[in-house]
């Protein structure tokens, strides 16, 4: 797993050991990216059970003026930490607590959401509704869900754009 572009290109970022995590696909990232590039610039992201870090990171990396990053393991803050270490990107902050318990006191607002939670558990479609409840998305902003490519997820959000990747798939959602 490595750094695609920008600041830290070519960077290789530490994953968790073992079947808890699931590392987003090099070619899923590339793809991901290619599809919210325009957002990036300037935005202020999210990054909702983010594991090892690598989709927070990869936004620094492109020009993103902040990432918030929220894990729940101890484990998985300590790579996320010496992951920015590494690369030495700055304008970021790490929460350790459930993605859940984060949106429910969060009075941020975010121009771009990652999520991507343990597939077929349906947590892409509850941080979606507490995104849209407590109205945490700033208009045009959008939320990427990655999720195994027969999970459907629910929002009221308008889907932008969807794409599946082998057994990936990724559900841009818009708020417009």
């Amino acid at each position: 797993m490595r750094v695609i572009a920008g600041y830290a290109k070519g960077h290789k970022l530490a994953s968790l050991k073992g079947m808890q995590t699931r590392p987003t696909a090099d070619r899923v990232k590339e793809a991901m990216f290619s599809i919210i590039q325009l957002y990036i610039g300037g935005s202020t992201a999210l990054d909702l059970y983010a594991g090892s870090g690598s989709l927070g990171i990869e936004a620094l990396s492109r020009g993103a003026k902040w990432c918030d990053f929220v894990e729940q393991s101890k484990i998985a803050v300590n790579v996320i930490k010496s992951n920015l270490q590494k690369t030495r990107l700055e304008n970021w902050d790490i929460y350790n607590l459930a993605a859940s318990d984060y949106l429910m006191k969060c009075d941020k607002k975010y121009d771009i959401v990652f999520l991507d939670p343990p597939y077929h558990k349906k947590l892409c479609d509850e941080s979606l509704r507490l995104l849209y409840e407590k109205n945490l998305l700033n208009s045009g902003a959008i939320a990427v869900c990655e999720t195994s490519a027969e999970e459907e997820v629910l929002s009221k959000f308008p889907v932008r754009k969807y794409s599946v990747y082998g057994s990936t798939k990724l559900t841009i959602f818009e708020n417009r």
